[in-house]
């Protein structure tokens, strides 16, 4: 066996960021910007009124002042009236100010009777205009890479940016593994589960920026799985599940080698999921996944999304955080473990049942406590590290 490190070394080296692609800022969510992308104007484009009220001069501003109103400036439709000496324009929240003026008068500050407002007491002291290229000038850029969400679409399109350079989609093929497996909705048989692996990581390829294609269930036999092999030709990535071990009918790594698969480690000391494998088959990067679900799971967050993640062109690793412990745990065994915990109040509880088949237990979980090797016991308080979910 092999070390987590050494593993995830591994899985890396087996796969390298992929090409770009531009797309319409309407389809970029959820994608990573490959390269920076350039405002082509200044924003806001001239000095704007942050509320309701009135732009007048400063020096004007007297408790008991009246003021002559001009005109009125609204988004989308400026006044060209410049203020002079005791003259005012109503504005309204992100209409252009007006030439002369260097303050908006808050509607609250003021009362008005025609075309002519009086000057209340206890004003407040802001200014309320904000400035052209207050928030960003033409130039400035949105630099890549970085994972393009609702905050970045949105000042991409301030930024007047119609299309943008995306890493590709890595394509992950996911092969699930058993005769004893069947498809959520049908009917199991005596002796047969419901398959939830495949699922469970097409969700964490999709959350993720990948796309996932679902192959069809393969048999426990090595035509069947000779044949679900050749369907994931083209795929970026293949994630098989499940028949890794050292059964007879565990058939995954045989059946692999045999279609080409030039192996680059078997099982990793790690808890759980020591039955894990990677390679290259078809030109793809494989990575075979442990079968119990929560295994599978945890497997998918120490490697499948490094490996995303190096593929989009992002840094493939995300630091562990620590948290003190809320409570004593006993000392750990030969291999790394992957507790399924809980962060809450800034403290972190490893679950009190950690076997590989609950994905209950897994469900509940919102981060993994990362224990080493040989680790003693730890008592409460104890910073412990963390790998958030």
């Amino acid at each position: 066996m092999i070390s987590v490190a050494e593993a995830l070394d591994g899985v890396l080296s087996l796969v390298k960021p992929l090409g770009t692609e531009t797309v319409p800022l309407s389809q970029a969510a959820g994608r990573v910007l490959a390269a920076p992308a350039c405002a082509t104007r200044d924003q806001p484009p001239f000095a704007s009124s942050a509320m309701d009220g009135y732009a007048v001069r400063d020096a004007d501003l007297q408790p008991g002042a009246a003021l002559c109103v001009i005109g009125e400036s609204a988004a989308g439709a400026r006044s060209d009236a410049i203020v002079n000496a005791g003259e005012a324009v109503r504005i309204f929240t992100g209409a252009p100010v007006p030439g002369g003026a260097d303050r908006i008068l808050i509607q609250e500050d003021c009362t008005r009777q025609g075309d002519t407002i009086t000057v209340g007491q206890n004003l407040d002291p802001s200014t309320y205009i904000r400035p052209a290229g207050g928030d960003f000038r033409t130039g400035d850029t949105l630099d890549a890479p970085r994972p393009i969400g609702a905050a970045e679409v949105s000042l991409l399109a301030s930024m007047n940016v119609a299309r943008v350079t995306v890493r590709k989609r890595p394509e992950v093929a996911l092969i699930a593994t058993g005769d004893e497996l069947v498809m959520p909705g049908e009917v199991p048989g005596p002796d047969q589960i419901v398959s939830s692996n495949n699922l469970g990581l097409a969700a964490l390829v999709i959350a993720n920026g990948g796309i996932a294609r679902g192959l069809p269930i393969a048999a426990d036999t090595e035509a069947a799985l000779l044949q679900t092999f050749d369907f994931a030709r083209g795929a970026d990535l293949i994630i098989t599940l499940g028949g890794a071990s050292v059964g007879d009918r565990d058939l995954v790594r045989k059946v692999a080698q045999d279609a080409g698969l030039n192996q680059s480690f078997y099982k990793v000391a790690m808890r759980p999921g020591k039955p894990l494998m990677a390679g290259k088959l078809h030109g793809a990067a494989m990575i075979g996944l442990p079968g119990n679900p929560v295994s599978a799971l945890v497997c998918g967050h120490v490697f499948v999304l490094p490996a995303l993640r190096k593929m989009l062109g992002l840094p493939p690793q995300t630091p562990l955080q620590e948290a003190p412990l809320s409570c004593d745990i006993v000392p750990n065994g030969p291999r790394t473990h992957y507790m399924r915990a809980r962060l809450e109040n800034g403290t972190v509880t490893p679950l009190e049942r950690q076997d590989s088949s609950l994905l209950s237990v897994m469900a509940q979980a919102n981060c993994l406590v990362v224990r080493q090797p040989y680790e003693p016991n730890r008592e409460v308080g104890e910073p412990m590290h963390y790998l958030a979910l």
